[in-house]
């Protein structure tokens, strides 16, 4: 029991950082109506920021201690992604008001090579670090309950644990604030918004500054674990068997989708990857997301669209 109770808390922690990965998803598709292909490149130049502001702080300033250095790095790097949001709507987003959906998935197509570019041209191309201070010892947790207690990453608890703030409170935002009520009336209709006075440009600007902020937590969990390199843009093809999961309009569907798919596939390849010569870790999550897409293809939160002729 023990072991099984290590392996589901292990898959729960990774499903919140998949979670986390697929909000920025969720954020932008609800105030755009649009499937954003930039969010893995905006992980990417989120932890790039945080890793290298954290080493020029302490050398521009003088800084000696790890934690002010690291918060600075962070504000820094925060406002990166919200001068970038800025940026989008500025030179981008403005002028593709209520156009086809294409149109705007082609956009953030090429502002995902625009950041990919950015990023290595600003902070360089090399494997960099972020240490925010994160234990990595494993730690052992109901020592009465269990013979011997369960082992856990003290790394991943945290980062599970500030990814599930985070999530919680987007979650309040979008639905108690007048700000998420109008993002969700943007991404039914631009025109409509615009007509009840909603400033459309100005909510793009914030869900996308909030969609960045979000690559930077995102960013500096997976930077802390991984290192930071070109490949963590790839971090976001893992949160799609999420967004499928749990529907590409909900939050609370993008928390309990990771959920699934982190104690899936670590269950998965602990009891099924010996039947199957291993490697099931691989491949589950987008089996499941193959199987929901012929079952219930918007997913357990989505919407059902139901049209009538």
């Amino acid at each position: 029991m023990s072991f099984f109770l290590e392996t589901l808390f292990g898959g729960l922690m990774a499903g919140m950082l998949y979670a986390l990965v697929a909000l920025g998803f969720v954020l932008i598709f609800k105030a755009s109506g649009v499937f954003n292909f930039a969010q893995g490149a905006m992980v990417l130049f989120a932890a790039l920021a945080m890793a290298r502001f954290s080493e020029w702080i302490p050398q521009w300033f003088g800084i000696g201690s790890a934690l002010v250095a690291n918060v600075l790095a962070f504000l820094m790097a925060g406002l990166c992604m919200v001068l970038i949001a800025w940026l989008v709507e500025r030179l981008a987003l403005r002028y593709l008001v209520n156009q086809e959906g294409a149109t705007l998935l082609m956009a953030t197509l090429g502002i995902s090579y625009f950041l990919d570019g950015l990023g290595q041209t600003i902070f360089g191309s090399n494997i960099y670090q972020i240490n925010i201070g994160m234990p990595k010892d494993p730690v052992f947790i109901l020592e009465q309950a269990f013979e011997g207690g369960l082992l856990i990453n003290k790394e991943d608890l945290y980062a599970a644990l500030i990814a599930a703030v985070l999530v919680a409170t987007l979650s309040v935002f979008f639905q108690k604030t007048a700000t998420g009520r109008a993002l969700r009336a943007v991404a039914d209709d631009h025109q409509a918004a615009l007509s009840i006075g909603i400033p459309l440009n100005r909510i793009w600007v914030i869900v996308w500054s909030v969609a960045g902020v979000v690559a930077l937590v995102a960013g500096m969990i997976w930077g802390s674990k991984l290192g930071v390199q070109f490949s963590l843009a790839t971090v976001a093809l893992r949160a799609l068997p999420v967004l499928i999961l749990g529907g590409l309009t909900s939050v609370p569907g993008a928390i309990i989708g990771g959920l699934i798919i982190g104690v899936g596939e670590k269950l998965s390849e602990v009891y099924l990857g010996p039947l199957v010569g291993g490697g099931i870790e691989i491949w589950f999550a987008y089996v499941l997301a193959l199987v929901f897409l012929l079952v219930r293809p918007q997913g357990l939160f989505g919407e059902k669209i139901i049209d009538r002729v």
